[in-house]
C-alpha cells in the first residue's frame, strides 16, 4: 500500500542530481558545533548522518532546513540557495524533529487537515493522502481519539503523516525511531523505503546502527562538528579493514580514535 502513496519523480536518480550541496559550513553557539563541513546528497537517497551526542547532527538538520543560520559556509537544496530561497525550499522539504509538537486536542485527521491547509493541498487530494498515511501506519483505529491521549510512538507516527502528507522531495529526519516498538518502527521504515523508490531523498540521523547499516544509501559520521569518515556501507567496511565488520564497529572504531 505504501507504494502508491508516492508518485515517481520526474528525474534520472543515475544522473546525480544534488538533493542538497552544503561546502564550508560553519556554526558557534558557546563553543564551535559545526566546523568546516562538506557533505552532498544526491535524490533518491537514503543517506544517514550518524554521530556520538553532540557531535552536532542536529544543528546541521536544522540549519539545512532554515530553522537555524549558519555563521558561515554553503547549503544548496534541491538546486536553490538556502540564502535566498528559503521559503521555496520550505515549499518541497520536510522536517520532522526528534520531539515533534502536535496540537493535543485535536483528532488525527483533524491534525492532519491543518497541516494540508499550510501546505495549500486541494482538499480532496489531502484527504486521500490522509486516509492512505493512517492506514499505512495503522493509525486509523484512533481516529476519533484527542492526540494528548497518544503515546509517545503513535504521536511520532502521526507526526510523520503531518511531514509526507504533502510528498515532499526531501525529508529530513532527527531520531525518527525513538519512542517506536518493533512493528511501528517497521512500519515506518516501510514507508521511507517506498519513498526513496519513488524518488525522493531522506536524510536521517539515528543512534539505531542497524538500522542505519540496512536502509542507508550512504552514510556520515560526524564527530565534534567535522565529517570524519563518509561512504556506503562497502566502503566503510574497507576503510575499517574488514568486510566482516558491522557498521556498529566501524563506527566505534572512527569516533574513538583520537
Amino acid at each position: 500500500m505504501a507504494s502508491t502513496l508516492f508518485q515517481p519523480k520526474s528525474f534520472d536518480p543515475k544522473q546525480g542530481q544534488l538533493a542538497l550541496n552544503i561546502s564550508g559550513l560553519c556554526k558557534a553557539f558557546d563553543r564551535p558545533a559545526v566546523i568546516d563541513l562538506d557533505f552532498k546528497v544526491r535524490r533518491g537517497e537514503f543517506y544517514v548522518l550518524l554521530g556520538p551526542n553532540g557531535a552536532g547532527k542536529t544543528t546541521v538538520l536544522r540549519m539545512v532546513t532554515g530553522l537555524l543560520l549558519s555563521d558561515t559556509g554553503h547549503i544548496e537544496v534541491l538546486g536553490m540557495e538556502q540564502s535566498s530561497k528559503a521559503r521555496e525550499i520550505k515549499q518541497q522539504v520536510a522536517y520532522l524533529p526528534d520531539e515533534p509538537m502536535l496540537y493535543d486536542k485535536l483528532k488525527p485527521y483533524e491534525y492532519l487537515e491543518f497541516v494540508a491547509g499550510l501546505w495549500g493541498m486541494e482538499a480532496t487530494v489531502a484527504s486521500d493522502q490522509a486516509s492512505r498515511l493512517m492506514n499505512i501506519l495503522e493509525l486509523e483505529p484512533y481516529a476519533n481519539e484527542l492526540t494528548e491521549g497518544f503515546s509517545r510512538g503513535m504521536k511520532q507516527k502521526l507526526a510523520l503523516a503531518g511531514a509526507l502528507i504533502h510528498s515532499p522531495e526531501l525529508i529530513i529526519l532527527d531520531e525518527p525511531l525513538t519512542g517506536l516498538d518493533a512493528v511501528a518502527a517497521r512500519q515506518v521504515k516501510d514507508l521511507l523505503h517506498a519513498h526513496t523508490l519513488s524518488g525522493g531523498t531522506i536524510i536521517m540521523t539515528t543512534h539505531i546502527l542497524e538500522v542505519a547499516e540496512r536502509l542507508a544509501s550512504r552514510i556520515g559520521i560526524i564527530q565534534n562538528g567535522r565529517m570524519i569518515a563518509e561512504g556506503t556501507m562497502d566502503e566503510l567496511q574497507v576503510r575499517a579493514g574488514s568486510k566482516d565488520v558491522s557498521l556498529e564497529d566501524v563506527f566505534l572504531a572512527l569516533v574513538s580514535t583520537p
